[in-house]
């Protein structure tokens, strides 16, 4: 029986958000996110997608979306659990946790 995938994308630049000055930046963010949500959670069904906003791939979604965060002025990273923004700025795990559950992502027994 498949079970469904829930993709977390988070969106950022190599540049730390101006507004965020002292917080970890994008890659890393993506990257501890990973490593908190594996020591959770059952992982094999979460999929994770990093989004540079000054290089987004061309398909239609990120693209628009990493305009709208330029144009915007708007903190990053940005992080979305399937297409719920769950956090701007600096995340917070328990926010994230939250939608993780909604979505039905079991805990690790």
């Amino acid at each position: 029986m498949g079970r469904k995938k829930v993709t977390i994308t988070i969106y950022g630049a190599e540049q730390i958000c101006a507004s965020c000055v002292g917080a970890p930046g994008s890659k890393d963010t993506y990257e501890w996110l990973q490593a908190a949500i594996a020591r959770k959670y059952n992982a094999d069904v979460v999929e994770y997608e990093y989004i540079d906003i000054n290089k987004p791939p061309e398909a239609g979604k990120h693209k628009q979306f990493a305009k709208r965060v330029l144009e915007e002025d708007m903190f990053f990273p940005i992080i979305f659990v399937n297409d719920e923004m769950v956090a701007e700025g600096i995340p917070r795990l328990k926010t994230i946790y939250q939608a993780l559950d909604q979505h039905g992502v079991k805990l690790l027994a």
